[in-house]
């Protein structure tokens, strides 16, 4: 029987001549990532190990985003032991005030995740960067710290649901929209412990940011990872960022799936997800429909904070004013699409309708800071969960959407339709 992409870099990260799903494995690593809030605890953990060093100085990134810059003491200390561990490993890419981003939409630009890659993350949307055709998945702090001390680590490999993309999307239909409208389809549980793998002619209809929103949020339907083919989308990005080599896997024709799905982008409409899970999607024709009244607005984080997800944004606002009660508060992934944003005349646009620009942080996505919900409020926001609580009092609730949907929203005060903005 034929591997899949996924069970095929893992055969090969393994040594195997190949694996099959249910099979345990212990695999090398080419990246161990961690953040200002999982890094601490890996630290800790490796001090138990007492081991007194890195399996690579090269092969672990480190990013400060949940909290940076720095909105307590808790905060401030935590980036300092990551600080610290940082200089005295001589890690090489370590990423601080001034020189990050949110490490999800940080690490695919700086040229640090390639195809053909194993990737392992203490932050659970590591499975972002299957957008280039890598096993990417998120691990606890334990794990990462085993990982940055041998440079392995165990998986269970996972079998695997097929989604065959086909179609052209229709105008405000995005990346956001099919991810959205997979888990709803599937449940948060559909696809547990599961390679999601996505495939089809519809796939050149997705841009390398669309590709990695889907990816991103592989793991809010269950996912162990999300991956896609390697094509001339992805060859080209990773061309423009950085110069890693990079080695391409594709499934046998005869490799076994526990599902397979067809999914027509041109059936796809604008898709919402109300409270309390990312599985409980509505079209934006029937949330406009339900009048849902919002007091903030959030569009950014590791799922859309890219510089599409800034420019189709912008082009809703673009000559509007933000609602009045609404607070609207734009998020770019990276300090480079920042400048890229102000270079274009996004960050002008943003700010002369009314909305505030943030340095690049994971900030409100996790309820951390830059935008705490007070119990009542409502937000329509672009990050990728929803939970209770998820973005600050357990009474608040947050509906997710793409950028385009949720600029409308900022603009009308409510849950719009693009095209009843532009």
């Amino acid at each position: 029987m034929g591997m899949t992409m996924s069970q095929k870099i893992l055969a090969a990260h393994a040594g195997l001549p190949e694996v099959k799903a249910g099979q345990l494995i212990e695999a090398s690593l080419d990246l161990v990532l961690g953040n200002d809030i999982t890094t601490p605890v890996a630290i800790s953990v490796m001090d138990g190990f007492k081991s007194d060093k890195v399996f690579d100085k090269d092969k672990i990134a480190l990013v400060m985003d949940h909290f940076i810059p720095n909105k307590d003491i808790k905060s401030a200390e935590n980036c300092k032991c990551c600080r610290d561990f940082a200089a005295s490993h001589d890690i090489t890419n370590y990423f601080d005030v001034g020189k990050m981003g949110i490490e999800h939409a940080l690490l695919p630009e700086a040229g640090l995740t390639v195809a053909g890659d194993l990737i392992i993350g203490a932050d659970s949307h590591t499975c972002t960067y299957g957008a280039l055709g890598a096993f990417s998945t998120g691990v606890g702090s334990t794990d990462m710290a085993a990982g940055m001390a041998t440079g392995k680590a165990w998986f269970k490999v996972p079998e695997a649901i097929r989604f065959n993309i086909t179609g052209k999307k229709q105008k405000h239909v995005s990346g956001k929209d099919l991810i959205l409208h997979i888990i709803g389809m599937i449940g948060v549980d559909g696809a547990l412990y599961r390679s999601m793998e996505f495939v089809g002619e519809g796939l050149k209809e997705l841009n390398i940011d669309d590709r990695l929103t889907i990816a991103n949020m592989a793991i809010e339907a269950g996912g162990k990872n999300g991956i896609f083919p390697v094509d001339d989308i992805a060859v080209e990005y990773m061309k423009t960022h950085g110069n890693r080599p990079y080695k391409v896997y594709e499934a046998d024709p005869d490799a076994e799936y526990a599902e397979e799905y067809t999914i027509d982008l041109g059936e796809l409409r604008p898709t919402v997800s109300y409270p309390h899970l990312p599985s409980n999607t509505k079209t934006i024709d029937e949330a406009v429909k339900d009048n849902i009244k919002i007091d903030q607005a959030v569009i950014g984080s590791c799922t859309n904070g890219r510089i599409s997800d800034l420019r189709a944004a912008a082009g809703i606002i673009k000559g509007h004013s933000i609602a009045k009660g609404v607070r609207c508060i734009v998020i770019p992934g990276t300090q480079n699409i920042y400048l890229q944003a102000l270079g274009e005349g996004l960050i002008k646009t943003f700010i002369e309708a009314g909305a505030i620009v943030s340095t690049p942080t994971c900030g409100p996505c996790l309820g951390g800071y830059m935008g705490i919900l007070a119990a009542g409020e409502r937000c329509i926001s672009t990050t990728n969960r929803n939970f209770v609580g998820r973005m600050g009092h357990v009474d608040s609730e947050v509906y997710l959407a793409s950028p385009a949907v949720a600029a409308a929203s900022a603009v009308k005060g409510c849950i719009a339709d693009p095209v009843e903005v532009e």
